[in-house]
């Protein structure tokens, strides 16, 4: 435990480091021309870019890994005097997270200053995470799911997929990293919804501590407390009104960091139920994603000189242009109240599928920095759900000892 009260105190030295670097390398930025406009606002002032090439992300990130590389040899310091007992499987695990969360970091600022096509985003997170599956394969390679309890009958207690896991285990790294980037585009958004992500994950590997699984959750704990000081330092700065945007290096960064501690520290489906919002913005934006509806390169929401409101944006989708495919979909969407369009004579005018916009055309229009919070609240909520789902009603869907014991 004791570690942990270090780890706290460096992490909150790293939260002040952080602070000053943003404030002090803005200019290097600038200067590198890694800046942009804030397309929601009247003024046009220079801002570190967001969607067009830009690397404030990297800051924090490197804080980040630097507070994590520094307590190495304090989390492992009894064990380098009595290297007999060395945890090599532990620090295997440790640094084949460093390395998926370096490697992400690099990309990240790859894409950044590259502005990499949308195939290479998904391709680059499972390359980065396959560390990760290594290590779990040579220290655990349970491949192993429980059924839950009304399907037994049916498949039994457990069913082991195999190579299907590490795919699994893979899909999870990708959709992490991107889930956070497509739920994105106004100040203090994508560093709000990592926060809570973040909090809450602390706080189930608290309650978990005392557990059979104390181990895992204690390796948990050592990476998300220091990507949680340095991500509050960020988010003082991408706040509304932002005086910095974090990046697609920021994205990858926490969406590898949330993969990490979900693969390696067995829990990965609780994970997944704190991405709740991000899982129903892809659905939702699944259309426009696979080109079913035209997609443009920004979806952000319309801002409004003359109210300083934000509005849903738009995309127009030609009828003479309409395949089948799309016409279903858009009755689906229609029939159940999730699109607002106006078709004539020559096409269709819908908004841009993102939770974003559906938010705006259910609630109408609103300030960037309300449009945030509620956002924001909407996760705080999901959160209340997963830890809903994964407490009480989990003991009406399996046996909670023979759960503890495959549990990811």
């Amino acid at each position: 435990m004791w570690s942990l009260v270090i780890l706290i105190l460096l992490s909150l030295f790293a939260y002040i480091l952080t602070d000053e670097l943003i404030y002090k390398l803005q200019s290097l930025f600038i200067n590198a021309g890694l800046f942009g406009i804030d397309l929601c606002k009247v003024s046009k002032e220079k801002i570190y870019f967001h969607f067009s090439p830009e690397a404030i992300g990297v800051i924090s990130g490197c804080v980040f890994l630097i507070t994590i590389l520094l307590f190495i040899p304090i989390g492992f310091g009894y064990s380098l005097m009595d290297r007999g007992n060395f945890p090599h499987h532990e620090f295997a695990e440790l640094l084949a997270a460093l390395l998926s969360i370096c490697c992400m970091l690099l990309l990240g600022f790859a894409d950044d200053v590259l502005n990499l096509k949308w195939r290479y985003k998904l391709l680059l997170p499972t390359i980065a995470s396959l560390p990760l599956l290594v290590v779990y394969y040579v220290n655990f390679n349970s491949t192993t799911f429980i059924i839950p309890i009304p399907l037994r009958q049916f498949f039994g207690i457990s069913v082991n997929i195999g190579f299907l896991y590490y795919i699994y285990m893979g899909m999870l790294a990708v959709f992490c990293t991107n889930a956070i980037n497509i739920l994105a585009g106004i100040n203090g958004l994508e560093v709000g919804q990592s926060v809570i992500i973040a909090l809450s994950i602390i706080l189930f590997n608290i309650i978990e501590l005392r557990g059979d699984q104390y181990k895992a959750h204690n390796f948990s704990l050592h990476i998300m407390i220091p990507y949680l000081a340095t991500t509050l330092a960020l988010l003082k700065h991408n706040w509304y009104p932002s005086k910095v945007f974090v990046g697609d290096t920021f994205c990858y960064v926490s969406g590898m960091t949330f993969a990490v501690v979900g693969i390696l520290s067995h829990f990965s489906k609780t994970v997944l139920l704190f991405f709740l919002p991000q899982i129903i913005n892809f659905l939702y934006s699944v259309p426009q994603l696979f080109h079913i509806v035209p997609c443009p390169r920004h979806r952000l929401p319309k801002y409004s000189a003359e109210t300083d409101l934000l509005r849903a944006s738009r995309t127009v989708v030609l009828k003479k242009d309409m395949p089948l495919l799309t016409k279903v979909v858009l009755r689906i969407f229609t029939s159940l109240k999730l699109v607002d369009k106006v078709e004539d004579k020559d096409g269709v005018i819908l908004n841009n599928m993102t939770l974003i916009n559906l938010v705006l055309i259910k609630l109408g229009p609103m300030s960037e920095v309300q449009l945030t919070k509620t956002l924001l609240v909407f996760q705080i909520f999901c959160t209340c759900i997963a830890f809903l789902i994964r407490y009480p009603m989990a003991s009406y869907f399996y046996d909670l000892n023979i759960y503890n014991n495959f549990v990811s």
